[in-house]
């Protein structure tokens, strides 16, 4: 199972002549098209980063029964992008769930920075909530606090909890996300037995240290784990 796989260098090339470079600080962690034993994928929300045709076109190449979660608002979006039949993607929404394969997955909706929806009430960010195995995780994707977002992720005692710590900054020109300080209260407001940072130390412009989490995590007492890119977690 791949969690809005970025395995390209797409951005870079978008953005290279562009007043907002993205200058990579970590190497390519895997070539996209050596993954052929890949059952599931995710796409949190539209952002190039959480949604790569040149990493996701050659997974689903080698992985022709690979089942693609989305956010049902962005069925249309995706099906465009990936060139695909739109019928394919398996869409969630904030408070829904599905069984695959052995795995519940639960819609829980993001704010990146507002809890954005369509014209039918369906949430254009999501968050996910993995249940499997006794071990129940969750990958927020982009996002900001709001106001019931604690409330309704506690009811799902989670282990492990992957959350953005790169914060907001105007002169990104990106929407924004959970700070160090906000992720590591987050984490502990919904009970997470572990969280671990994302998003940082990808893009020069679009990143932060992750000492003000650690700092804050152990104030806390929050249990965390800071990973570099290619580094495996075993628990």
């Amino acid at each position: 199972m791949l969690l809005d796989p970025y395995l390209s260098d797409s951005l870079t090339r978008k953005y290279s002549q562009t007043d907002k470079p993205h200058v990579r600080m970590t190497e390519l962690a895997m070539d996209p098209s050596r993954l052929c034993f890949v059952g599931i994928a995710t796409s949190t929300h539209n952002h190039t980063d959480h949604l790569d045709a040149e990493t996701l076109c050659p997974i689903l190449r080698q992985n022709r029964s690979l089942q693609l979660v989305i956010p049902e608002a962005n069925r249309a979006f995706v099906a465009d992008r990936l060139k695909i039949d739109a019928a394919k993607p398996i869409g969630l929404d904030d408070g829904s769930s599905i069984d695959i394969s052995g795995i519940r997955f639960s819609g829980v909706a993001s704010a990146h920075e507002t809890v954005e929806t369509d014209e039918r009430g369906c949430s254009r960010f999501l968050g996910y909530v993995l249940q499997f195995g006794g071990w129940t995780v969750y990958h927020s994707g982009d996002t900001v606090r709001y106001g019931s977002m604690a409330e309704k992720l506690r009811r799902f005692k989670i282990d492990v909890a992957l959350l953005p710590i790169n914060g907001r900054s105007p002169e990104r020109r990106v929407p924004g996300n959970l700070s160090g300080r906000e992720a590591a209260q987050l984490a502990k407001d919904i009970c997470a037995k572990l969280v671990i940072p994302c998003h940082f130390d990808m893009f020069e412009f679009n990143t932060a240290s992750p000492d003000e989490f650690i700092d804050h995590c152990q104030r806390l007492g929050q249990a965390f784990k800071v990973m570099r890119c290619g580094e495996r977690y075993q628990s």
